[in-house]
């Protein structure tokens, strides 16, 4: 840029210099052996507010300086111990640009970072390049940060006592802790940046992807059994939990593996289960449990004293399941209405066990079997005609007490016959005698969790009708005019929406209001509002609990009449 031999006051093309420091984002300026500038280009506004006529040419350098000084521009810290010595800090300066090469980072009052670079060619000649390097200097502390974080966060992981592991979107491990290694015997690199087709065989790698990718896809929690051979030679069962972490587009899966330990005492197992060998095998598989359900299978609600006769006591039912979670949680269910359960993890553990059962003369009163364990397991359990309930690990979960109760009521009612004539489905959509008024309208299409709420609001005492549709429930609205509404909003026909704004518009001019819930199976915040501009009154989240349920008619009902005892 600067020539040895150029003269002191000579043409240095203001036009080109301007331009240039416009293309490179900087400001410039030459000053000769005399310290009197050459040039200076109009960026160097942009860095130092001073006045204009300081940058002509001929202006001595200690003046241009002084008036950088007396802008107030620098802070306290750059001045340092001369920051109250105007003619100290103008001669360090001065001194700096003598020198044949010289750098620093100035820090500003607005917080701008501004490079400036000093050179001074063997002719006397000296010039100045001045740089905002803000979001440099920015970049490269959270740069600093993030590093230590991830340093953190990686020395955290690496001491957990359990395996650990970080896949991508696109399945591929992108972290595992020092616990994982050591359990496969492997080490992390070999590990980044692999699939689990690279590690494991074909047929596992492809049922891990399968839970997985849905994790990742639907953001619901996983938590499986799978039964693993140690180093050590020893048969454990481990229990694997999958998590999605991030935003859209980026999400990532976190899954833990931890060792079960063996507790029989949760287990009341039929005595003859003693005789089914463990199948060392064991498949792994996808488990899909809601979070709600997990904490609250361990109560037993009041209402669900109504629908668990004593007659049910004793009875034997067999569970096929090899997610842990819902095993549980069947267990854990079935116990506390003093059926007694049996847990078997695929279809094998089952034919064997049915066969002993038959051998000793033992019936088995229902089999119920996951459904993602595929059809087998209901085909067995009908060859040697026993009943079968398929159900999903979140019905297996949250719904089991009812659909049980289901089963066996139907069944008595088929013995006995109906002497009304009224179909056995109809018996519970309608949980009000004629002489009782209607306290409460649920809309609801799903005939499980039609059971669900005719139960609960049987077992918590209010009278009720159920309709299947949205012009059903403005109908039976219009026709019982109930004390609340418990409205889902994907319904056939009127979908909830449209029936609460029927309702709502029904109203207008009479005085009344009736309270609506909406009923959602997803917390989204544009299904909130849309309730909320259709007139009603709150929302509550599936699956619904007595909890939740009371809570709603204690806020929102007035002059409740709790039904008599029948």
């Amino acid at each position: 840029m600067m020539t040895e031999d150029l003269p002191s006051g000579g043409n240095l093309h203001p036009m080109f210099f301007d331009a240039l420091c416009d293309g490179l984002s900087s400001a410039f300026f030459a000053y000769d052996k005399n310290d009197l500038l050459l040039f200076a280009s109009r960026q160097v506004l942009n860095f130092f507010p001073i006045q204009p006529e300081f940058l002509h040419s001929s202006t001595r350098l200690r003046d241009f300086l002084g008036a950088v000084f007396d802008s107030g521009v620098l802070s306290q810290g750059n001045q340092g111990k001369s920051s109250t010595n105007r003619d100290g800090w103008i001669s360090q300066r001065i001194a700096s640009h003598w020198r044949e090469r010289f750098e620093m980072t100035e820090h500003f009052i607005d917080d701008r970072r501004v490079r400036v670079i000093n050179r001074r060619l063997s002719s006397g000649i000296g010039f100045c390049i001045l740089s905002d390097v803000s979001e440099v200097k920015k970049r490269e502390e959270q740069w600093r940060i993030d590093m230590e974080r991830v340093q953190l966060t990686e020395d955290i992981l690496d001491n957990l006592p359990f395996p650990l592991f970080v896949k991508d979107q696109n399945m591929v491990y992108v972290a595992v802790n020092r616990a994982f290694c050591e359990k496969y015997q492997t080490a992390a690199d070999e590990v980044r940046g692999r699939k689990g087709v690279d590690l494991f065989s074909t047929d596992l790698a492809h049922r891990f992807d399968e839970s997985d990718r849905h994790v990742i896809e639907t953001g619901e929690m996983s938590i499986s059994r799978q039964r693993q051979i140690a180093r050590d030679g020893v048969e454990r069962d481990i229990v694997t939990r999958k998590h999605r972490i991030g935003k859209p587009g980026r999400y990532f899966l976190v899954g833990t593996m931890q060792d079960l330990p063996k507790d029989g005492a949760d287990f009341d197992e039929f005595a003859l289960a003693s005789h089914i060998k463990e199948n060392g095998d064991r498949s792994y598989r996808r488990a899909y449990v809601p979070m709600a359900a997990l904490q609250t299978i361990s109560r037993r609600p009041a209402a669900m004293e109504t629908f668990a006769p004593e007659n049910f006591s004793g009875r034997k039912i067999l569970v096929v399941t090899s997610d842990f979670a819902a095993e549980t949680a069947a267990l854990k269910t079935l116990g506390a209405y003093d059926f007694e359960a049996c847990v078997v993890h695929d279809e094998n553990e089952e034919a064997a066990f049915l066969d002993v059962a038959s051998a000793h003369g033992v019936k088995i009163d229902l089999v119920i079997v996951d459904n993602q364990l595929g059809k087998r397991g209901v085909e067995l359990a009908e060859r040697q005609n026993v009943p079968v309930l398929s159900l999903d690990g979140s019905q297996l979960t949250t719904e089991l007490p009812f659909l049980i109760a289901r089963h066996f009521n139907r069944n008595i009612r088929g013995e006995l016959g109906d002497v009304k004539g009224a179909g056995p489905a109809q018996e519970w959509r309608h949980g009000a005698g004629e002489d009782r008024r209607v306290q409460v309208v649920v809309a609801e299409d799903n005939d499980i969790n039609q059971i669900v709420f005719a139960q609960i609001l049987e077992g918590l005492g209010y009278s009720h009708v159920i309709a299947a549709s949205g012009d059903e429930a403005v109908r039976l609205w219009q026709e019982h005019r109930p004390e609340l509404v418990l409205m889902d909003i994907s319904l056939p026909g009127l979908n909830g929406f449209e029936a609460a704004r029927l309702i709502r518009g029904a109203e207008k001019g009479s005085g009344s209001h009736t309270p609506i819930i909406g009923v959602l199976t997803q917390a989204f915040e544009r299904d909130r509002n849309e309730c909320a501009d259709a007139g009603m009154d709150d929302v509550i989240l599936k699956p619904v609990s007595p909890d939740i349920i009371e809570t709603v008619f204690q806020k929102y009902m007035r002059n409740i009449r709790k039904a008599q005892s029948r």
